[in-house]
């Protein structure tokens, strides 16, 4: 009787998914993920629209993008296999990891939303994929408990900092950008 064999799957097959399917590749496994609501949405918005209008105020030359975007994190290696995914929010300084596709490489500052059956893939799997790669800065803000986890890239390991939606918070990746969680249309 023959052993089942776990299925890796390739950049190639991730290409091949639907346009219409959302699913990151994470060590050669495909994970769905499930259409957001919209406070997911109006959350996810909010921030974008905040973090850029800083960046253009600034004349700055980080760009930012909401999902669904596309990160290559890692090749096959042997640490992690293909890995692709698509944050909520990602903040690139480094334009040279921009390809006509998204980004290729670490972004400077990844911010991911938490919707009820996905907790573990954010608190855990991403944690891990996020400070393995070297972004510098992971925001985890949890929309039902209304917290907020900010992780910066110390020097080997994050360092995680507990914010609420009445905090007002400092981006650790720019100078001057603070966001406060209590004048934005959360609702």
């Amino acid at each position: 009787m023959a052993i089942p064999q776990e299925r890796f799957y390739t950049e190639e097959d991730y290409e091949k998914l639907p346009e219409n399917i959302h699913a990151e590749l994470i060590d050669g496994k495909i994970y769905d993920q499930a259409a957001p609501s919209r406070r997911h949405q109006d959350i996810l918005m909010e921030l974008a629209g905040t973090i850029r209008d800083y960046i253009k105020a600034k004349g700055g030359k980080c760009k930012v993008y909401p999902a669904p975007f596309f990160v290559k994190l890692f090749e096959d290696g042997e640490t992690h296999g293909i890995t692709i995914v698509e944050p909520d929010i990602s903040v690139i300084c480094d334009r040279d990891k921009l390809t006509k596709r998204g980004c290729e490489g670490a972004p400077d500052w990844i911010i991911e939303i938490v919707s009820p059956g996905n907790a573990s893939h954010d608190y855990i799997r991403k944690l891990a994929l996020y400070e393995d790669a070297g972004v510098r800065e992971y925001w985890i803000v949890n929309q039902e408990k209304k917290i907020i986890l900010v992780y910066h890239l110390g020097q080997e390991n994050f360092e995680v900092s507990h914010y609420t939606f009445g905090d007002n918070i400092k981006a650790g990746i720019f100078e001057d950008l603070s966001i406060n969680f209590k004048e934005l249309d959360l609702t």
